[in-house]
């Protein structure tokens, strides 16, 4: 790899560890990419597409130079995520970023009822996103009004849900793999899963395994690693 390929265009495919923001994830990799390639300009362009949250890991694809044109194409591909869910209980964040509130008993849940809820959110779904997301409300970030204890009102749109597949269920532990089209929020889908069951739930573990034609399979973390370089 050269400087001069990373400005013609290059995607990096990035498996993004836990707790790191996708932005985080970014300038890491530009930073290494500027300490190893010292001829690469001030201003080299470098961006991912399709944020993920800081308590998701999985597929963080990140393209330099004129492959950032790919970006809207790549971010509007379809998605897939192995999700885990937790039912009976819910956070505000839904997911794990706030305490559990709102414990449920869900002893009389049957396997046969998750089966049944989960099948309902296959197709086009009006989905509310959580207000703890880093959409612009009045230019800005709900998250930030939510931190600050502002009361945020999130406008639901359509998404699609294309499959719910590998369903494993160790109550109240459910897991799945969901594909869905660009602009799903799984922490929402997790949510509204509680919902439509009567207890509650929340997103306990996210993993994005591909964007598109793009695997997490073909991934790596070692970009992010403090000994990695290039040349080697």
């Amino acid at each position: 790899m050269t400087a001069e390929e990373l400005q013609s265009g290059h995607i990096f495919l990035l498996d993004k560890p836990l707790d790191w923001t996708s932005f985080q994830a970014v300038n890491k990799l530009k930073y290494k990419l500027k300490r190893e390639f010292k001829e690469l300009p001030k201003k080299f362009k470098i961006g991912h597409a399709g944020t993920l949250d800081p308590r998701a890991t999985g597929l963080l694809i990140v393209c330099t130079g004129k492959f950032t044109k790919k970006i809207p194409e790549i971010q509007d591909a379809a998605k897939e995520y192995w999700t885990e869910i937790k039912i009976g209980v819910q956070t505000e964040s839904y997911d794990t970023e706030k305490p559990e509130i709102l414990h449920q008993d869900y002893s009389h849940i049957t396997e046969e009822q998750i089966y049944n809820i989960l099948e309902k959110f296959i197709g086009e779904i009006d989905q509310k996103p959580p207000v703890f997301s880093a959409l612009k409300i009045d230019g800005k970030r709900a998250y930030d009004l939510a931190r600050a204890g502002e009361e945020v009102e999130m406008k639901s749109r359509k998404t699609t849900i294309h499959y719910i597949n590998d369903i494993k269920i160790d109550l109240p532990l459910v897991s799945f793999t969901v594909g869905c089209s660009k602009g799903t929020y799984i922490r929402s889908l997790a949510h509204d899963i509680g919902q439509g069951l009567e207890v509650g739930a929340y997103l306990t573990q996210l993993r994005r395994t591909k964007i598109g034609d793009y695997s997490v399979d073909n991934a790596t973390s070692d970009y992010l690693d403090n000994e990695f370089y290039f040349n080697n």
